[in-house]
């Protein structure tokens, strides 16, 4: 007996979408099966949301600095309800345009608005407003994202705890918004809701902020963010919640009208009845090898149910990974080595690839070139001289990995993503012409930090004597001091 569908994909967020709508325009007969609109997490409780909050707040800090730009600054009339109706807006806005089921559906996927849990390898129980059901399928995706965890401190209980997925949500601003965690959701609101007039405090176990990232990058970062007013406690805990004020386990009161939790993730696996499938599962997520397969040879998995990589874009990434996997039998893998990321705030602090402690505990040889911001010429006309690229790199020019801080970049640190997958080096970074003046003019900068490097004064007396010229080696000195 055939199965009903060559396809079910179960999870309607960033990877769900994407792999239901590869699979349908491979020509897969395909079932998206969600109990939560679609789009998922990305477009109503994160990436979203979160990035219109952060330009109000932009926009709002700017307003008032005006005189950094030689205007009068204006202290900004923080209308909560018109803000939170912009955020809304905007969701509604791509929600329409991209995930709503007519869009998946002109893409030939059946959008069934249900919950599924697994009787067997190649079967789903679908239980939605029409009842239950079973359905079969040659291949299953599993792409049920993942949720916050909320930490066992005690005292939570008796709190309503704001999460990404309530946040947005808010009838009024906090006057003093605690936060829980110094990752990038945490971070990110931290700096929103300090602009647009709360008291923010931040307390972390980690002794840094960011601690995925660069330690000399964060740490100007955080000098940023403690200029405009937040608090840090890092490399400490909360003890126990009382009342309206949180006990450190230093017992330091910190006193608070909301708590934001940006603790970490779990993903959403218990509902899925994996042992029906003899699907294996760990506490962090489904287990899957780099083609994105679990354990049983039908079915994969993709996104943050694994609890690998848990970023929209490499959602998208296994997901296009899985079904080539799937459908087309194509060996594909997951790039781990050039993946890349950016924490949204003001300045914004990107990554791709290895890091310097990274290629350090595998052993690499290289070699750090730099190149500030305060040195860059459209970040200085823009009045956003804050910033540095940093780029990891052999010393014949291959890239390991690069970071920046700085306005937009986010946006500039494609490029050096980009030169690893085509194994573009340094030197080729270095000759391209970049239009001026840009942020990205910052990235060849630091490519011709290599390009100098190579150029010793050893070397430029050897070029004065094949080429009988008559200066001096002052340039080359100063250059490669500066």
């Amino acid at each position: 007996m055939k199965p009903d569908f060559d396809m079910i994909v179960i999870g309607g967020g960033a990877a769900g979408l994407t792999a239901a709508g590869m699979s349908a325009v491979l020509g897969a007969k395909t079932a998206l099966v969600s109990d939560s609109p679609l789009g998922g997490d990305c477009t109503w409780h994160g990436c979203i949301p979160s990035k219109a909050l952060l330009k109000s707040a932009k926009v709002a800090h700017q307003m008032r600095h005006a005189s950094k730009y030689g205007l009068t600054g204006a202290a900004p009339i923080h209308d909560w309800a018109a803000i939170a109706g912009r955020v809304h807006a905007i969701r509604n806005r791509i929600f329409q345009d991209a995930d709503a089921p007519p869009n998946m559906e002109k893409l030939g996927v059946e959008v069934i608005p249900a919950r599924a849990r697994f009787v067997s390898s190649s079967a789903v129980e679908i239980a939605g407003s029409a009842g239950k059901q079973t359905l079969t399928s040659r291949y299953f995706m599993i792409a049920a994202g993942s949720r916050p965890m909320i930490p066992a401190i005690p005292g939570i209980e008796r709190l309503a705890v704001l999460t990404n997925e309530t946040l947005f949500e808010l009838q009024a601003r906090p006057g003093k918004l605690l936060v829980l965690g110094a990752g990038p959701v945490g971070i990110e609101m931290a700096q929103a809701f300090q602009r647009l007039g709360s008291n923010v405090t931040v307390v972390s176990r980690g002794h840094r902020i960011l601690e995925r990232d660069d330690p000399d990058l964060t740490t100007l970062l955080e000098c940023r963010l403690r200029e405009e007013g937040i608090r840090f406690h890092l490399g400490a805990e909360v003890a126990r919640f009382e009342a309206a004020a949180a006990y450190l386990k230093t017992g330091e009161p910190i006193g608070f009208d909301r708590v934001l939790v940006a603790a970490g993730r779990i993903p959403n696996i218990e509902a899925l009845n994996l042992s029906a499938a003899q699907v294996a599962a760990a506490t962090a997520g489904i287990l899957v090898d780099n083609h994105c397969r679990t354990n049983v040879k039908n079915i994969f998995a993709c996104g943050d149910v694994t609890g690998r990589h848990l970023f929209t874009h490499m959602a998208e990434h296994t997901a296009k990974v899985a079904v080539m996997n799937a459908i087309l039998h194509v060996p594909s893998r997951v790039d781990e080595r050039r993946i890349p990321w950016c924490t949204f705030t003001d300045p914004e602090l990107a990554h791709v690839g290895s890091g310097e402690h990274e290629l350090r505990a595998r052993g690499e040889s290289f070699q750090v070139y730099r190149f500030p911001f305060s040195r860059l010429d459209r970040a200085i006309a823009d009045s956003e001289d804050t910033g540095l690229v940093k780029v990891c790199a052999s010393k014949r020019g291959r890239i390991f990995g690069a970071s920046i801080l700085g306005a937009n970049a986010g946006e500039a640190i494609a490029e050096f993503g980009l030169a690893m997958k085509a194994g573009v080096r340094l030197g080729a970074v270095s000759s391209a012409i970049h239009a001026y003046p840009t942020y990205a003019l910052g990235n060849r900068r630091a490519a011709d930090a290599w390009a100098a490097a190579a150029l010793t004064p050893a070397r430029v007396a050897w070029i004065k004597r094949i080429f009988r010229l008559r200066g001096g080696t002052k340039g080359i000195v100063n250059l490669l001091e500066q």
